[in-house]
């Protein structure tokens, strides 16, 4: 997705900051030209100061996603993927799994939840980061208890992993 879009703000280096702010924070530009967080609007000073841009590059990047079909049909259809428990999963008595890997590395996903089902442990949530937003993207995996600790080895049997976290 991030191919289809980057280029559109390339030579516009705030733009492009506030386009992937919008992309990674799962903002939508409503039809009126408004930015929302699902349903919540979110004011372009707030975004502005989140992005470290000005207002003006806020609206002016709104205005090059409106003008566009392509990117209007995408922009308003990013909805956010909810909160993620992995920072308070300890404290609800979950675990986590952490697996850094190689981008576009396939079966990651499939292979790892495979692992964690076999332990008869449910999961809970499992988030993705996208390589093209994120510099080391990471598999979060959170469980509904705590896996054992000597998964590592088998987690790191995957092809394409490169670290694997348990807490």
């Amino acid at each position: 997705m991030w191919d289809r879009i980057k280029h559109k703000f390339e030579k516009f280096p705030a733009r492009m900051g506030v386009a992937r702010k919008i992309v990674e924070l799962g903002l939508r530009v409503g039809e009126n030209g408004k930015i929302y967080c699902g349903d919540v609007e979110v004011s372009d000073v707030a975004l502005a100061r989140g992005t470290g841009v000005d207002r003006r590059s806020i609206r002016s990047t709104v205005a090059v996603i409106m003008e566009d079909p392509e990117l209007a049909s995408i922009f308003r259809n990013i909805f956010p993927a909810g909160a993620l428990l992995k920072n308070v999963a300890s404290e609800l008595g979950f675990g986590v799994v952490e697996i850094e890997a190689q981008a576009g590395a396939p079966g990651i996903l499939a292979t790892a939840t495979q692992l964690i089902a076999q332990e008869k442990i449910s999961i809970r949530q499992a988030h993705a980061g996208d390589p093209e937003l994120e510099e080391n993207p990471k598999l979060t995996i959170i469980t509904e208890k705590p896996v054992k600790g000597e998964m590592i080895q088998e987690f790191l049997k995957i092809p394409g992993v490169k670290r694997v976290s348990i807490y």
